[in-house]
């Protein structure tokens, strides 16, 4: 069973200009034995609208913490950046249980 959250809007801030970034996330996982509470999701999003942070790296931190949290059997975290200066960026982490 896989089961998948999308936050719609979301927002960080651009750790070079301070600018904020909008866009969405994606978090598609299969659950081991806990599964991912949707207004706790929200919370922990919203920590990430004041320290700045490159799309990357959010891919990177929020797959890492469903995982180290929940031990889901895998998880695939998609964060997709807003067009900016005329370029559209999404980032891409993938973690296993092994």
């Amino acid at each position: 069973q896989r089961i998948t959250l999308q936050a719609t809007e979301f927002t960080a801030l651009c750790p070079r200009t301070g600018q904020p970034d909008f866009g969405s996330i994606e978090i598609e996982y299969e659950p081991a034995e806990r599964c991912l509470e949707s207004k706790a999701l929200k919370y922990y999003l919203w920590s990430f609208r004041d320290p700045g942070a490159f799309c990357e790296t959010l891919a990177e931190r929020i797959a890492d913490d469903v995982s180290h949290t929940m031990w889901p059997t895998w998880v695939r975290v998609r964060v997709h950046q807003n067009v900016r200066g005329g370029i559209a960026l999404v980032a891409e982490a993938e973690r296993t249980r092994r």
